[in-house]
This record gives structure tokens, sequence and C-alpha cells, in this order.
């Protein structure tokens, strides 16, 4: 009778699933890690090769790399991208941070559904779609206020990069506990009081990584600053896009090692700070 019951619960009870013990699972990942990753190894190789060649090896040498350090169009397309990234990576954390507050720190209205997924909006549409769109708006802008200068591209890589930065810092504030600012309210704390005491020292992992993450998503955009810039506006992935449809020299590998580097490492940071606010 005992090993009946204990047959019937075992039976009764739901296995637990797991990916990783399907089968095919470990060479389904293996397979998309190579296909992912294989190419950037001899990207980063042949940025080190003497020659000019990206096919023949013909020794170690750090010439591409110094060529580039040197190269005086690329060093203006890094401040350039810099100085484009950084801006619109802190206005749109701003923005993305106002955007949160007033999704999550609310009782539930009409159309908060709506909000969400407008302020999303960009992730969804393809990102050509986002470029002749803005390019079509600044063209217009342009013709009546006969500006040209890098407001359009800050403005454009603003906008795009807010829900990347919306993102992180809704998760955050969602996984934080509402204890501590209603007790600052009880203790007849303003909401600002409340925002800039308790809030804000909680919040700033999620807005640090969801800055970090706008500004990787700005240095390395294409499609949306090669539609938008003017003349002479050149950031460094426009740059070595200009150079492929000229003479491919291991420079282009050069400068491509080290943004592959620096996006790395942004994130790694992220992965870690994210890993903090869970």
């Amino acid at each position: 009778m005992a090993d009946t019951r204990g047959l019937a619960r075992s039976v009764m009870r739901p296995r637990s699933f797991s990916v990783r013990k399907q089968t095919g699972f470990t060479e389904m990942a293996v397979i998309c890690f190579v296909l992912l990753y294989a190419p950037l190894v001899p990207l980063v190789v042949y940025s080190f090769n003497a020659g000019v060649s990206l096919a023949f090896w013909e020794g170690f040498s750090l010439r591409w790399y110094v060529a580039a350090w040197e190269n005086e169009l690329v060093q203006d397309a890094t401040i350039r991208s810099i100085y484009l990234a950084s801006t619109a990576s802190v206005i749109a954390t701003c923005l993305a941070t106002m955007a949160a507050l007033g999704t999550t720190r609310t009782r539930p209205y009409r159309g908060l559904t709506t909000i969400y997924a407008m302020i999303n909006q960009p992730l969804m549409v393809p990102e050509i779609v986002t470029a002749v769109a803005l390019l079509i708006l600044f063209a217009s802008v342009k013709t009546v206020t006969d500006y040209h200068g890098m407001g359009y591209l800050i403005l454009a890589h603003t906008a795009f990069c807010i829900p990347f930065a919306y993102l992180p810092i809704r998760a955050r504030l969602e996984g934080m506990d509402l204890t501590l600012e209603t007790a600052a309210a009880d203790l007849y704390a303003t909401r600002w009081q409340t925002f800039r005491r308790v809030t804000l020292p909680l919040l700033w992992p999620g807005i640090l990584a969801g800055l970090m993450l706008a500004f990787v998503i700005s240095l390395d955009d294409v499609v949306i600053t090669e539609l938008v810039k003017s003349a002479g506006q050149d950031t460094l992935p426009t740059y070595m896009l200009g150079q492929l449809r000229r003479v491919i020299t291991p420079e282009v590998n050069a400068i491509s090692s080290v943004l592959l580097a620096v996006s790395v490492a942004m994130v790694t940071i992220f992965f870690f700070l994210n890993r903090r606010i869970r």
C-alpha cells in the first residue's frame, strides 16, 4: 500500500524543466557562439599584421594602431563620436529616468500600457525606418532654419537611446522596496526630498547601467548617423564605412579592434552592475 502511494506521488509530481538538459542544447549553443565570435578572431589578429594584406600574415607589428592614432581624420571622428555618445546618452538617461519614475512610482492609470509601448517602440521598429523618418524630418527643418550643426545627430541619438536606458532603470525601480520611501513620506519629507535622499541613492546603479548601455549603442551606431549627419560630421563608425568603400587596409582592423575592446569593456561593466541591481 505504501509503495502504491509513493508511486502515485512520483507520477503526480511535475517534472522540473531545464533547457540545458534538452538533447542537443550544448552543441547548438557552441555553434551559435562560434558563428557569432569566430569572425572577430581574424579581425583582431590581422590588425597586428605588419603588411597591408588582409589575407596573408607578414609578421607582428603595431604599425596600423600607430597609423590610426596619428591619422587626423580618425582623431576628429573619435572626438566627435565620444562627444556625441556622451551628450546623447546623458540626455537619454535623464529622460529615461523621468519616464521610469512616471510609469512605476504612480498608481495604474488608463494609457499606462500604451506609454510603455511607445517608449520601447524604437526597439521594435527597424533602424533603417527610423533613420529614413528622421532624415525626412530634419531635411525639412534644415530648409526652414538653415541650421546644419550637430544638434540633429544629438536629437536622433537621444531618441533611439532612450529605451535602452529606460529598461534597466525601470527594472531597478520595480525591484526596489517601497518601505523606505513610504517611511520618508510618513516623516513629512517632500517628494523631492524623498527622491533625492532615498530613491536616487538606491536607483543609481540602474541609472549608471542605463547610461553605459546608451553610450555603447550611440557610439556604435552607423545607420541613423549615416543618414542624418551633414558634411564633415563623420563619426568613427561612418568614417570606417567610408574607408571600406575606398581602400581596405589593416588600419580599419585596428580601429575596429579598439571599438570592440571599448564595447566589451562597457558591456562587461553593465553586466556586473546589472547583477548588483538584481
